[in-house]
């Protein structure tokens, strides 16, 4: 499979970005998931190194490369013991900066986009809301324009580099009685009066913070609509797609990495006089779970080529984070089991990998709220076309 979508120029990036993890990031690894806070110099280092300009324009710093080059960039982020550092990258590069690129005028490109490709800086996307959760169309943030400013009201919750970020990407009603047809998105500085943000404790993720955004009254000059007015819900039904195969590709690389750990401690580990990866319903257990990792691994990354090429996957995107994001889960699960008592101690990586992995079927949309999208398009017969051409 690799030579079917990996170059030699992708594996050469592979092992250029698993060299630079392991010196610059891994050593760190441990102070931030105390903390929950991670330093800024390590934005500019993956700025300088490019990683965040792999899928943008050359003209603002990007590298302008092939969707693979982003699937190694996410499946190696999996492997270095905290998802939570590795969600502050991608929530920063294809998320918020997804928005920047697609929708963002050339000011806004010039002044946010180039320096968030530098690292110089970070970018949160604020659209889930304590309220609506997977409910975007319920959303109740308001962006009334008086003159030549836009007055910003509202809040937003879950939020990925909430409370660091330098500026948020945000979805908010222009025209609230036209429901999500009067949606619209908008450029906010993090530091502009009536901005606020309280720091949420979680469950795993505990590197990257993430945040409740509370907007009163806060002012905005018009030139900070992004795109066109009442065009917000397609914009972010637009971008789904790749989100949703990001977590799919996450799930995948972080399933294939507690496998790989779990392979090298029962080689390691002896009862009853022999090392336990000799013991057949250990052996069988993990097999079955290394095939459903490979299915999801190979689905993803057919859906990603296609998607690559300009292809409409929002069906298989859906499939995609739904079925890897179920696998990791149960992956890690036994995993875990697997290292008996020392699955459940904080310094073996098992722990934090169950807590972290529990996000998956729940951010990007629920499990839940997928299958009802699916159900449409499989039984229903819906056909969902791209939003914005």
């Amino acid at each position: 499979m690799d030579s079917l979508y990996f170059t030699e120029e992708h594996q050469l990036f592979r092992e250029s970005l698993k060299d630079f993890l392991q010196k610059e990031v891994v050593p760190h690894i441990e102070k931030w998931e105390k903390t929950g806070s991670i330093e800024r110099f390590i934005w500019k280092k993956f700025g300088e190194m490019g990683f965040f300009g792999i899928r943008y324009p050359e003209v603002y710093g990007g590298l302008n490369l092939d969707l693979f080059y982003t699937v190694i960039f996410l499946e190696e982020l999996q492997k270095i013991k905290s998802a939570g550092f590795a969600a502050a990258m991608w929530a920063h590069s294809y998320l918020a900066m997804t928005h920047l690129n697609a929708e963002g005028d050339e000011r806004i490109k010039q002044d946010y986009l180039a320096p968030s490709i530098s690292g110089d800086k970070i970018g949160a996307l604020c659209i889930t809301e304590p309220f609506g959760g997977s409910d975007v169309a319920a959303m109740r943030t308001t962006a009334i324009k008086k003159g030549d400013k836009y007055i910003i009201n509202g809040s937003k919750t879950f939020i990925t580099n909430g409370v660091y970020g330098d500026y948020y990407v945000v979805a908010a009603k222009t025209s609230p009685e036209l429901g999500n047809k009067g949606i619209s998105m908008f450029l906010v500085d993090s530091n502009l009066k009536g901005v606020s943000a309280v720091k949420l404790d979680k469950l795993g993720w505990r590197a990257s913070d993430t945040g409740e955004i509370a907007f009163d009254d806060v002012e905005i000059p018009v030139e900070n609509l992004m795109g066109e007015e009442g065009k917000g819900f397609p914009y972010i039904m637009q971008h789904f797609a790749l989100e949703r195969l990001i977590m799919a590709i996450n799930a995948h690389a972080r399933a294939e990495y507690a496998i790989d750990y779990t392979i090298e401690y029962m080689s390691q580990r002896e009862a009853f006089g022999r090392t336990i990866d000799k013991f057949q319903v250990l052996r069988h257990k993990l097999v079955d779970h290394a095939t459903d990792v490979e299915h999801c691994k190979v689905f993803n990354y057919a859906a990603v080529a296609r998607l690559d090429k300009g292809e409409y996957v929002v069906k298989e995107a859906t499939m995609a984070k739904l079925k890897s994001t179920t696998v990791a889960d149960e992956t890690i699960y036994s995993c875990l089991q697997m290292l008996g008592g020392y699955g459940y101690m904080e310094e073996y990586p098992l722990a934090r990998l169950f807590r972290d992995s529990r996000l998956g079927p729940i951010g990007g949309g629920t499990s839940e709220i997928l299958k009802e999208i699916l159900s449409k398009m499989i039984i229903d017969k819906q056909n969902y076309k791209p939003a914005v051409k």
